[in-house]
């Protein structure tokens, strides 16, 4: 099932662990300490204001891209991993398999479907767990 990623997935994938990083905030951060300080020397000029206006930009626009085409992948093989461990059970309820693709009112009621289920499953616990605490009692 390993297929060979394309260039723009390792690439992607790469500059995202790389930005990730603290030393790349770091570098980051001196390079905005650097711009600060030549400000000054620049006399605070227009063109100096532009040199991290336009830098910032190019660099945010690009990055946007590339961390999206990321999270897709990662979102997607979550998604897919999740759906496996749905099949696996066998008390599971299917129709979650593809939950992502259901549109947003869809995607409540499923969720106050779940959070009921979840609810039933608390009082049946606490329930269990009383009944347990009560025959303690009356054992000493």
């Amino acid at each position: 099932m390993a297929k060979k990623s394309s260039f723009f997935q390792r690439f992607s994938n790469k500059t995202a662990k790389v930005t990730g990083k603290p030393l790349t905030f770091v570098i980051a951060v001196l390079v905005v300490i650097v711009w600060a300080v030549t400000g000054p020397l620049f006399g605070f000029s227009d063109t100096w204001q532009l040199v991290i206006n336009t830098g910032t930009t190019i660099i945010t626009f690009l990055m946007v891209f590339l961390i999206q085409n990321t999270q897709n992948r990662d979102t997607t093989a979550i998604q897919l991993k999740l759906d496996e461990i749905i099949v696996a059970l066998s008390h599971a309820h299917n129709e979650m398999l593809d939950a992502e693709d259901l549109d947003e009112a869809d995607l409540e009621s499923a969720h106050e479907r779940m959070k009921m289920i979840a609810e039933r499953s608390r009082n049946a616990i606490s329930e269990i767990e009383g009944q347990t605490g009560d025959s303690r009692r009356r054992k000493h």
